[in-house]
């Protein structure tokens, strides 16, 4: 919980206590104990991956046309992963490490990765460290993402399809990669 304005250990001790006494209040309520995740505006899981729709779209500080313009992304397809959202707007994370919110209607459900390493990364025609190299993936580009499996992800980029090794492909990680 974050409390704009009020710093130190006196609100975070209030905050503390009046969370576990509405936990208490709420224990007794009658209200059977779920296992299910809470449910999110779009019904997908948080974090997910998604791409950018459009060779422009805006990144806000917040949930709203009205909050500030922080910097538009310019790359079509870039992997960015999904950390909260409302019904209208997601925040997002991207490659860099940057968070900001955009609208939902500029993300597409498609995924893809890009090469993290400063090194082009080799696409196998399987997924072995001794299988032939059918192309490289260069330092941040593109790729599409079919699945991955046992370290290994089949991707495509252009008319070359293969497997990449995880390591070096940001869009993949499991975990909330901005903090």
């Amino acid at each position: 919980m974050i409390l704009a304005g009020v710093r130190g250990p006196v609100i975070a001790g209030a905050v503390l206590i009046a969370s576990i006494l509405a936990g208490a209040c709420s224990a007794g309520a009658g209200a059977p104990p779920t296992d299910k995740a809470p449910q999110t505006p779009s019904g997908l899981p948080v974090p997910r991956y998604v791409v950018l729709k459009f060779d422009a779209v805006n990144a806000r500080s917040g949930p709203s046309d009205d909050h500030r313009l922080l910097w538009v992304y310019h790359t079509k397809g870039l992997p960015v992963q999904v950390v909260a959202e409302t019904r209208d707007w997601r925040r997002i994370c991207d490659p860099d490490g940057g968070l900001s919110w955009v609208h939902r209607r500029t993300t597409d459900g498609r995924r893809s990765v890009m090469r993290a390493g400063a090194d082009p990364a080799p696409i196998r025609k399987s997924p072995r460290a001794d299988a032939p190299v059918v192309a490289y993936l260069a330092s941040r580009a593109l790729a599409s993402l079919d699945h991955c499996a046992g370290g290994w992800c089949k991707v495509k980029v252009g008319a070359a399809s293969g497997w990449a090794a995880v390591d070096g492909l940001w869009g993949v990680a499991e975990t909330p990669q901005c903090r």
